[in-house]
């Protein structure tokens, strides 16, 4: 273990230091990250890092999509669940599918199942890499959900198709009628493990005398939990994390406190941060072995690139036709729903947009790496030029796409970005008003007659309004101290009973309850 301490510690500082050149570049870190480790990974002498396949999905998955899970808004989900589901499952298939036929019609030796296996691992587009290129441009909250709704679940679909397609190549054999009860177990059973396993750790949180420390602890080994479980359970470690993740999430305001909520949103952020950044160097670091292992197949390096261009041109083609599949049938059934454009022509090109979000990642490299050399007995076939062409994928997606995606967005302002703006400033401005007179309102109803004209409440008050420093309370009694910690929990409970009108921004609503959150623990130093 000693021996790859130092590489560890290099890649940390180099995932850093990437991070802010690409910052400076304004470009999607991952890309940096990926060509990075494949210059690395050229250096004479240098360590290899070889990773268990049985480990991979365990070590990376579980905190990636648990941190995602709490990332995404539940109640903006609900509003595209037709799209997101469809782009999530029908999509992910449709896309394997099409990857599994064009790959055994061209590919010599690729049996169906075979490009099942290819078109599992490569199906999902990648939150990360989006994420980070959604960073320099302004879209659609709409758009924004729909992406992150999908790749909070297709994630799931695919590892599916992954593991059965797996078991086919394994045994030779797929009975339809045991595949069908198996991914219903799967999906249902997973989401129920996860739902359960996160209600018994929302009430540990709730029962224990934890602290934001012990709290942060808890949250980090929870989803390894409730992945592991499930695991164990043959259901799908994914679906238990997801479904998890999102109960919890929803429910952080009744047992988490306001310090655990601050210190663990910056834990899990570095956190997630460095695992992505290792897995994105992993991909560029891993590329000399796979190719060594194709060349010991007799495939020439030039025939392996031409299959993963081609397995590209597939999956970009397969989403562009269901991006536009997508748009036809919400203009036919659901046109109250149609996204906002300037006209006709640029609402019918917006499907372009959707449909070049397709860069690839983090579980197509974790799902490539877990291929096992041998499975019941049976070698693998072509692994290593299964690998190779996932690796092309995600070159070339996060490259072309993730360096194209910005400038064609912005070169023909898709989005009206200041009526974006100007929409999410009133909502601000209206929920700032609510949250003041309902202070007001708590403060008459329980304080009128002992606290309604002390001078120090009637400061914080003023303060409140004009978002003055923390400091400014340090003279404030411990009695009253107390009263305001009450009226910032009224705070909340008036913000969670917004956030039910599906009409408001649930993004508004946690900037503002993280505002509160550092106002408690300010009242708590000072």
């Amino acid at each position: 273990m000693h021996t790859y301490l130092p590489l560890f510690l290099a890649m940390i500082a180099a995932i850093v230091l990437l991070n802010m050149w690409a910052t400076k570049l304004r470009i999607a870190y991952p890309i940096l990250l990926v060509i990075a480790g494949l210059l690395v990974s050229f250096i004479p002498g240098l360590q290899v890092i070889r990773v268990n396949p049985d480990l991979i999905f365990f070590i990376f998955l579980p905190p990636l999509l648990f941190e995602a899970s709490w990332a995404v808004s539940f109640k903006e989900m609900k509003k595209w669940w037709r799209i997101i589901g469809s782009f999530a499952f029908l999509v992910v298939f449709f896309t394997a599918l099409s990857v599994a036929l064009v790959t055994n019609h061209l590919i010599p030796g690729f049996t169906i199942a075979l490009g099942f296996l290819l078109g599992g691992i490569v199906s999902p587009p990648d939150a990360v890499s989006t994420g980070a290129i959604m960073k320099f441009v302004k879209i659609p909250k709409s758009t924004a959900t729909i992406l992150e709704g999908e790749s909070l679940l297709n994630d799931a679909s695919s590892l599916i198709i992954f593991r059965f397609a797996l078991v086919a190549v394994g045994t030779g054999q797929f009975v339809w009628q045991e595949a069908a009860l198996s991914f219903l177990w799967m999906v249902i059973g997973g989401s129920a493990i996860g739902l359960v396993l996160a209600w018994l750790f929302v009430q540990a949180h709730k029962r224990l005398p934890t602290d934001a420390p012990s709290d942060i602890a808890l949250l980090l080994i929870e989803p390894y939990i409730m992945y592991w479980v499930a695991e164990q359970l043959h259901s799908s470690g994914v679906m238990a994390v997801v479904s998890g993740g999102l109960l919890m999430s929803m429910k952080r305001l009744t047992y988490l406190n306001s310090a655990s909520r601050i210190k663990g949103y910056s834990v899990w952020e570095s956190f997630v941060f460095i695992l992505n950044g290792i897995v994105f160097l992993i991909i560029g670091l891993e590329l000399p072995e796979i190719v060594e292992g194709i060349r010991a197949q007799g495939i020439p390096l030039s025939t392996a690139i031409g299959y993963g261009v081609l397995v590209t041109a597939v999956l970009i083609g397969a989403r562009m036709i269901s991006s536009y599949a997508a748009m036809i049938a919400t203009f036919l059934f659901r046109r109250s729903v149609m996204p906002q454009a300037s006209s006709n022509r640029r609402r019918w090109l917006m499907p372009l947009i959707l449909g070049w979000t397709g860069m690839r990642g983090v579980v197509s490299l974790a799902a490539a790496l877990a291929i096992p050399v041998v499975y019941d007995g049976v070698p693998i076939p072509h692994r290593n030029l299964i690998l190779f062409i996932t690796f092309v994928v995600i070159l070339l997606t996060l490259v072309i796409q993730g360096l194209t995606l910005p400038y064609i967005i912005q070169r023909n302002s898709f989005f009206k970005e200041a009526t974006n703006a100007h929409d999410e400033h009133a909502a601000r401005q209206k929920m700032k008003q609510g949250l003041m007179q309902h202070v007001y309102i708590t403060l008459k109803e329980k304080y009128e007659n002992e606290h309604l004209g002390n001078v120090e409440i009637e400061k914080v008050l003023k303060q409140w309004e004009e978002r003055a420093k923390a400091t400014d309370y340090s003279m404030m009694s411990e009695q009253n101290k107390a009263i305001f910690v009450e009226l910032l929990e009224s705070q909340r409970e008036y913000l969670s009973e917004l956030n039910k009108d599906p009409k408001i921004d649930e993004e508004i609503i946690r900037q503002q309850l993280y505002q509160i959150d550092l106002e408690e623990e300010r009242l708590k130093i000072i």
